[in-house]
């Protein structure tokens, strides 16, 4: 890759392992249906006018059903749930077990999709990560049934993530994406609204909640699903999907740095078998294959995967 796709690839890493951070922040004075639906709202703010210029709202006249379908599955669901999620934990483990999201891809394409059917280092990638999934609620979250069922919350919205992936792959296929991301976070808004006004606050907001999902709306998706794109369209989505596998290490970090959490030797284990779980589940080939004729090209991953977190 160019030096200018690995900056933009940090820079969508910094800005969506900082997400967990803006959420938490923003939950200090919201709800978290508030905080979701802050965030699709702002980012629909920003990509609505871009789509409608560019025209890449056309070809999905007739697909609504499937656009509400994916936003709900795929952005309005786990958006939802990240938040409820960290009520219960820290952002960092937030962080974390999001990065689950391309081991249950790997998963699901065993039934779900031929062309991405896991075999060989897929398959053990799937184990390691899992085994850091064990290993985080066995040391992290053990002993309080509030945190597993945050942690549960925050695993369940990856699978949300994966599921939206086939989602988007068989329903919205060949579409600008552009115009599909800022229909579905416009859907997504519209799901989340009613939760929303039901859990608005009745005092005042203080200022940091406010920039905060300012910032998770406008930079954390908004932003990010522009750079997120525009490495799709230069790299691949293979490639692209190398931010899984860096943005959680920024979500303990700032998280311990700004916010006082306390990283454990359980976090960091965690960590370590997730990412790693993660790059071998959802490598576009086997770790020891053949290279196969010159020139030929390894294939594309299923979808882009998650929306951000």
């Amino acid at each position: 890759m160019s030096r200018r796709s690995w900056t933009l690839l940090l820079a969508l890493a910094t800005i969506w392992g900082a997400s967990y951070l803006f959420i938490k922040i923003g939950l200090r004075d919201l709800s978290a249906p508030m905080v979701a639906f802050g965030r699709v709202s702002l980012a629909a703010v920003v990509l609505v006018p871009l789509a409608a210029s560019q025209g890449a709202f056309r070809p999905l006249r007739g697909r609504v059903l499937a656009v509400f379908a994916v936003a709900a599955v795929h952005v309005a669901g786990p958006f939802l749930l990240i938040p409820l999620g960290e009520e219960r934990i820290t952002s960092g483990l937030a962080g974390v077990l999001i990065g689950t999201t391309p081991i249950l891809i790997a998963l699901l394409a065993i039934p779900l999709d031929h062309e991405e059917r896991s075999t060989g280092s897929r398959l053990a990638g799937i184990g390691i990560g899992f085994a850091g999934v064990v290993l985080v609620f066995g040391v992290d979250l053990a002993g309080s049934e509030q945190a597993v069922l945050g942690g549960l919350a925050v695993v369940l919205a990856g699978l949300g993530y994966s599921v939206g992936s086939f989602m988007v792959k068989h329903w919205l296929p060949f579409q600008r994406p552009l115009g599909v991301v800022a229909a579905v976070m416009t859907a997504s808004a519209l799901l989340l609204l009613p939760a929303a006004l039901a859990t608005a606050p009745a005092d005042p907001l203080a200022v940091g909640p406010i920039a905060a999902i300012a910032a998770l709306g406008l930079v954390g998706t908004g932003l990010a699903f522009l750079i997120f794109y525009a490495l799709i369209g230069t790299v691949g989505p293979a490639r692209t999907m190398l931010v899984s596998y860096i943005a959680p290490g920024f979500a303990v970090l700032y998280g311990a740095i700004l916010l006082g959490e306390r990283v454990t030797a359980g976090t960091a284990a965690g960590l370590a078998l997730i990412v790693g779980g993660s790059w071998l589940a959802g490598r576009d080939r086997p770790l020891f294959a053949r290279t196969g004729r010159p020139g030929s090209a390894p294939r594309p991953a299923p979808s882009a995967g998650r929306p951000g977190s």
